[in-house]
């Protein structure tokens, strides 16, 4: 019984870790806006008697300036987040995200010179005529 009453819960802190996941991957200001409203549902569902219970707003705020490269504490801030999240494909994405030196992937074709090179391998003709 107990497990139904925390499902909605467990799915809205899922619900607002992805919302964290996807402010790291756009740094959009929209999407910082959408994962602080997530927390604040997370708390108004978590605190429904204490008005003073802030902790997903606070923690939102802490991450998204962290994910930003701001404050001091930034890898402290991202590891604890990192600590908290069980379902380790989510945490994969987000440690990709956060990465400190997003290098682009180096495209398949830049391994191909250009040249003539477009029959090499191959038998010549003269070699199949005979």
């Amino acid at each position: 019984m107990r497990e139904d009453a925390t499902e909605p819960e467990s799915k809205l802190v899922r619900a607002w870790q992805l919302a964290v996941l996807r402010f790291a991957v756009t740094l959009d200001d929209d999407d910082q806006m959408h994962a602080l409203a997530v927390a604040g549902e997370v708390d108004r569902l978590a605190a429904a008697a204490d008005d003073a219970f802030h902790f997903f707003r606070r923690t939102t705020a802490e991450l998204c300036a962290a994910i930003s490269g701001q404050g001091a504490d930034r890898d402290a801030v991202i590891q604890r987040f990192l600590a908290q999240i069980d379902n380790v494909r989510l945490k994969r994405a987000v440690e990709a995200a956060i990465v400190k030196e997003r290098t682009p992937p180096k495209l398949v074709a830049s391994r191909f010179k250009s040249g003539n090179d477009l029959w090499r391998g191959l038998p010549s003709r003269r070699a199949t005529e005979t």
